[in-house]
């Protein structure tokens, strides 16, 4: 197989955890950055910072289907190379001008460049690694997409406490953005010298004729799923985009170390919940399973934000836990419930990804309305209440297989 496709397996493989790292690496950095930019750049209002990330999500609703017709008319390494382009030039612009309104263009140039690159990766990695280990492929990169989630807010840290040179007075987090100028250089001479093989998208990765999505449209499921999944990403962003804030003002911590490092566990627990989920599936009901996780995340998430800091600083890092399966579980029960226009259903859903750009904004907006940043992560359990009403209702035509006893 390897022979007739032309490629090294294994070598191609490595090569794409790489970028997923990279990805992760770069994409979710923000959450130990807010609190410092909120004070550097005399952000009175939380709303402003959550427009922060609003930039960069925006770029997935505006990117994602653009991105897919681009794989079809130019290849995989014209998309990959743009790809990795954009958030090259997003974060130079940064290092060079750092500045609020500079800020939210560096995010949407640094987002256009990742919805490109998150839509040719899958297909890539399916590729490269043959449908009979599409599923196996898939988890492993999730699990560096974690890692590399959990180890960017800690080079955060390092930085501060260690900040180079050349870095601006007050500002020595700058020195992250030349880092990733560096990586992504890294990564465009990688792309331009790897062969990689031609992709053919399968009908489930191809959008779906007009007349598919008008049909889609019509389905009260089909919205149902789209908002869950916009709750779900919504309540992802809040979080880790808070987590670090919300502790410096109601508890005094150290944005720079102790928020830092629980930005990171919040990513790291959300790693070892995917992972330990692999077996979980295997055992129980993903209906009842999704239950369990929007409980125990409501838990959490009340005791995070009603403790004192002692508890906070651990049980905030924890929801992250009980959020490591909504997004697949959330997302197979809605393919499972339609029986044909799986592709138009899959890009409706990743377009739902968009709730990255506007849960941070309601979160800041309902903060500045009550002059308190409690209140407003309160917002967070409507969010998780909803994904908790698709446990009830989904009712999907395949269910995940269980191991049964014979």
């Amino acid at each position: 197989m390897e022979k007739k496709l032309g490629f090294n397996r294994v070598g191609l493989l490595a090569i794409i955890m790489m970028f997923w790292f990279v990805i992760s690496f770069i994409t979710n950095i923000l959450g130990p950055l807010i609190p410092d930019i909120i004070h550097k750049f005399n952000l009175e209002k939380l709303t402003l910072a959550g427009f922060i990330p609003t930039s960069f999500f925006v770029a997935y609703a505006v990117m994602s289907i653009p991105a897919g017709l681009m794989i079809e008319k130019w290849g995989e390494k014209v998309v990959l190379f743009i790809g990795f382009l954009m958030p090259l030039i997003g974060s130079l612009l940064f290092a060079f001008f750092h500045n609020y309104p500079v800020l939210l263009v560096s995010c949407f140039i640094i987002g256009l460049g990742m919805a490109m690159l998150q839509t040719v990766m899958n297909p890539l990695q399916r590729t490269v690694g043959g449908e009979e280990n599409y599923a196996f492929v898939g988890d492993c990169s999730q699990v560096v997409f974690s890692l590399a989630s959990f180890v960017s807010p800690l080079v955060f840290t390092y930085y501060v406490v260690h900040p180079m040179s050349f870095a601006p007075e007050g500002l020595p987090w700058i020195s992250l953005y030349f880092l990733f100028a560096f990586i992504l250089i890294a990564m465009l001479i990688v792309v331009l010298i790897t062969r990689f093989p031609k992709i053919e998208l399968k009908a489930d990765e191809k959008s779906g004729s007009k007349s598919s999505y008008f049909e889609l449209f019509g389905q009260t499921k089909v919205w149902l799923f789209a908002i869950g999944l916009f709750f779900y990403v919504s309540t992802e962003q809040g979080i880790a985009n808070n987590i670090s804030l919300f502790l410096e003002r109601y508890h005094g911590f150290d944005p720079h170390t102790v928020g830092a490092s629980c930005v990171a566990w919040f990513w790291g627990s959300m790693l070892i919940g995917c992972v330990l989920g692999l077996l979980l599936l295997k055992l129980i009901d993903s209906k009842a399973l999704l239950k369990i996780c929007c409980t125990l995340a409501i838990t959490l998430l009340a005791i995070g934000l009603f403790s004192n800091g002692s508890i906070a600083r651990y049980a905030l890092p924890a929801v992250g836990f009980a959020m490591s399966l909504m997004y697949p579980i959330i997302f197979s029960l809605a393919l499972n419930s339609v029986t044909k226009h799986h592709g138009s259903f899959a890009g409706i859903m990743c377009s739902a990804i968009v709730g990255g750009a506007i849960g941070p904004l309601l979160v800041g907006l309902l903060s500045d309305a009550t002059s308190s940043l409690r209140t407003g992560m309160c917002l967070i359990f409507v969010f998780i209440a909803y994904i908790l009403f698709i446990a009830f209702w989904a009712n999907p035509i395949v269910k995940n297989k269980l191991i049964t006893n014979k």
